[in-house]
C-alpha cells in the first residue's frame, strides 16, 4: 500500500506543481491578474507549490525503500518524471487546447521505456 499511497500524493504534488509553473500563463488571460506585478505572480505561484511540497515530501519519505518503502531513490525519480509529464499533458490540453501529435506520443514510448529499464533490471 505504501507504494500505491506514494504515487497517489506524487500525483496530487504534480497538479499543483504544475498550477504554480504554469497556471499564471492561463490566469493571464484575466484582465485583473494582468495588472499584477511580477513579485505578487511570484508569491501567488509560491503559495501554490506550499502545497506541492506538503504532498511531496511526505510521497517521498513513505516511497523510499529506507524509510520502509518499495522504491530506491532512482526509481522515486523516474515514477516523478513520468507522472510530471503525464499531468503537464492532461493540463496542457485542457487548459491551453495543446495538440498532442506522434512525437509527444513517441517520447511517452520513451518513458515507459525508462520505466522498464529502472524497474525491470535489478
Amino acid at each position: 500500500m505504501q507504494g500505491f499511497y506514494t504515487i497517489l500524493l506524487l500525483v496530487c504534488s504534480n497538479v499543483f506543481m504544475t498550477l504554480a509553473w504554469y497556471g499564471h500563463l492561463k490566469m493571464g488571460e484575466l484582465a485583473w491578474f494582468q495588472k499584477w506585478p511580477m513579485i505578487a505572480v511570484i508569491a501567488f505561484s509560491w503559495g501554490i507549490a506550499f502545497f506541492e511540497y506538503c504532498l511531496q515530501v511526505p510521497a517521498n519519505r513513505l516511497g523510499f525503500e529506507a524509510n520502509g518503502g518499495p522504491f530506491n531513490l532512482v526509481q522515486l525519480k523516474v515514477i516523478q518524471e513520468v507522472i510530471t509529464l503525464i499531468v503537464f499533458a492532461v493540463f496542457s490540453v485542457i487548459a491551453f487546447h495543446t495538440q498532442l501529435r506522434w512525437n509527444h506520443f513517441a517520447a511517452a514510448l520513451c518513458l515507459i521505456a525508462a520505466v522498464y529499464f529502472v524497474f525491470g533490471f535489478k
